[in-house]
């Protein structure tokens, strides 16, 4: 008789044990983890100060303190410890600090993916955020980029501090089309941009988004950006 289970290696109940409790407690804090996973993050090498049972991580790259040697496992927060667990080709999970989804290709987690081959090719939904802080001048190139390779869908901002200075609105675009996702846009607060394109845009080499004064200039403010993209993934 086989002594856990195979996916999530949870311990199965012996002939004659004593504790049954134990085991079966066991096994339903790492479903309680894995089932609907959510991975806080799967950039953190440090493990957070404090454990919260049933929440989970995905163990990046040189890790260190408790993660040490667990490289691409599922750190499960169980009784104040961790449980290590390893990732299945097809799994998914949604990733909290990135805001989307991801599946695991039986090597690694790929996120943003929404199909993925038996060769490792894929396409990939993308999306970089971010608040730019406006200093004095005309315009700002932020540092929320668009990456090669990726079909733009369109991008969209909220004025999060009234936009101050001589200007009467702002535009938001790339370089080469400085309206490409919006121009009149209020300086308000809350005033917003949703830059849908008619046509979705490839771009094939990274550019960053930029915000530009209109009438005038901008002396500060700030303006939360986001902007989304597909991406085609190439086989293995």
């Amino acid at each position: 008789m086989p002594s856990e289970t195979a996916r999530l290696q949870m311990a199965l109940l012996q002939p004659a044990q004593a504790q049954k409790h134990v085991t079966v407690n066991e096994a339903l804090m790492r479903l309680d983890g894995m089932v609907n996973l959510v991975l806080q993050s799967m950039s953190t090498q440090t493990p957070p100060a404090t454990v919260l049972d049933g929440q989970c991580w995905g163990v990046p790259a040189a890790p260190t303190g408790a993660w040490v040697g667990q490289t691409g496992r599922i750190a499960v927060g169980s009784n104040g410890g961790w449980v290590f667990l390893p990732p299945s080709r097809g799994m998914r999970a949604f990733v909290a600090d990135r805001g989307v989804e991801a599946i695991h290709d039986g090597t690694a987690w790929i996120v943003g993916a929404m199909s993925m081959g038996s060769r490792g090719s894929g396409l990939v939904t993308g999306m970089a955020e971010g608040e730019v802080i406006l200093g004095t001048g005309s315009s700002t190139v932020t540092g929320v980029f668009i990456p090669a390779g990726a079909l733009v869908i369109g991008a969209v901002g909220r004025v999060t501090a009234t936009l101050t200075g001589s200007l009467t609105g702002w535009r938001l675009g790339t370089a080469g089309a400085l309206n490409r996702f919006g121009q009149g846009l209020g300086k308000q607060q809350d005033s917003w941009a949703r830059g849908m394109l008619g046509s979705p845009m490839a771009y094939y080499q990274a550019d960053p988004l930029i915000v530009t004064a209109e009438g005038g200039t901008f002396t500060g403010g700030r303006i939360s950006l986001a902007v989304h993209w597909l991406e085609m993934r190439l086989p293995n």
